[in-house]
């Protein structure tokens, strides 16, 4: 089984493209800290390479920016190739099957529309007043 799921800040605005046919990619990078904290007080932090593909990528490179929290899920994926000194590298990336922003919408201006950037609050119930009854009028 090769599944991962993090949850992460992007640590630059997503980058989107084509391939030759059409299909929509999205890559970015997301920052994840660590359960521990060391001795001297400071958190480690992790970086992981996400690519996300078709709508969903669409939506990636559209909705979000640096700093957006987002929850990742998907699997690990190696790749190779030789950089321009002719060694060759190997990269390990998440493919993401599901994103999902966590970044709230009003904190954060770059989702939806800017127009209607602050959901409207519902309209508050008033609460019933309730009249204090005597014990002796109870039926029970």
């Amino acid at each position: 089984m090769n599944k991962v799921f993090l949850i992460g800040n992007l640590t630059r605005d997503p980058e989107t493209s084509e391939t030759q046919s059409g299909v929509n990619v999205c890559r970015f990078a997301i920052a994840v800290n660590r359960n521990y904290t060391a001795n001297d007080g400071t958190r480690e932090t992790d970086f992981f390479n996400i690519t996300v593909w078709r709508q969903l990528g669409e939506n990636c490179g559209k909705y979000l920016k640096k700093g957006s929290k987002v929850a990742v899920v998907g699997s690990l994926q190696n790749r190779s190739y030789e950089d321009k000194d002719g060694v060759r590298r190997t990269v390990t990336d998440v493919v993401a099957s599901e994103v999902e922003f966590l970044t709230p919408k009003n904190a954060d201006s770059n989702f939806g529309d800017d127009a209607v950037a602050t959901r409207p609050q519902p309209a508050r119930k008033e609460k019933p007043v309730l009249e204090e009854v005597d014990d002796d009028q109870l039926p029970f």
